[in-house]
């Protein structure tokens, strides 16, 4: 049998996963998920929204704030473990926080669930914070045991929302702005039009673009867009 990967110690939260770095969160959700990842809340998070409205970065941010804050936090992606929740979970309600990213990924796997169940009650015992991420609400999750949804039920729910087009140009804006990139308004505009919506999609496309204008030494402007993505742009 494999080895469950160990995740949590060997992960180095990445440096553009920020809490302030979110856009388009609802009111006050920062605030209560900031408050959470430093210990100064003891409420879990139940973070819902579609694919690409930005789960796993606020996910990574938790993880990143509340290490800032001396604190041990833990991210396990459940995808990666389907099949293997229990050994991916064992003593982890050691830890101060531990975000669970994806719970669609085991919904329907009985054994997976139950893992889930059991970790949960641990982690309350212990007084571990949790965060859960889905795409859906735990009543439509497709869950197959009733005590792990009812349970998922009590967690504080915040929904996030796919952004609208000025949302999209505020993450290039600010993509670009904490990477030293000068970029035009026509240009964003431009890639507003040539591009998906998930967010997820945006920051992989300006990461691209980054590394694209550096190796060529010019700025971002419409005439470089259509030149380097004619070439292929990067798979999201």
């Amino acid at each position: 049998m494999s080895a469950v990967p160990q995740l949590p110690l060997a992960l180095h939260y990445p440096q553009d996963e920020r809490l302030e770095t979110f856009i388009g969160a609802p009111d006050g959700a920062l605030a209560q998920l900031r408050a959470i990842a430093v210990g100064a809340s003891t409420d879990w998070v139940y973070l819902e929204g579609a694919a690409g409205t930005g789960k796993t970065h606020q996910a990574l941010a938790m993880c990143s704030h509340a290490e800032q804050a001396g604190r041990t936090p833990t991210y396990v992606p459940l995808s990666a473990v389907v099949g293997r929740v229990g050994a991916a979970l064992e003593g982890l309600e050691q830890r101060d926080l531990v975000v669970l990213d994806g719970l669609d990924a085991v919904a329907g796997q009985r054994s997976d669930e139950v893992a889930l169940f059991d970790f949960h009650n641990r982690a309350r015992a212990a007084g571990t914070a949790v965060m859960y991420t889905a795409q859906a609400a735990p009543s439509a999750l497709g869950l197959v045991l009733p005590d792990l949804r009812s349970r998922l039920g009590q967690c504080v729910r915040v929904v996030l929302h796919a952004l609208d087009e000025e949302g999209r140009a505020a993450v290039l804006r600010d993509r670009a702005l904490r990477r030293g990139l000068s970029i035009d308004e026509a240009s964003i505009e431009w890639l507003l039009s040539h591009s998906g919506r998930e967010l997820g999609g945006l920051i992989t496309l300006m990461d691209w673009l980054d590394r694209e204008s550096l190796a060529a030494k010019r700025r971002i402007t419409v005439p470089f867009l259509r030149q380097v993505l004619e070439d292929g742009r990067p798979r999201y």
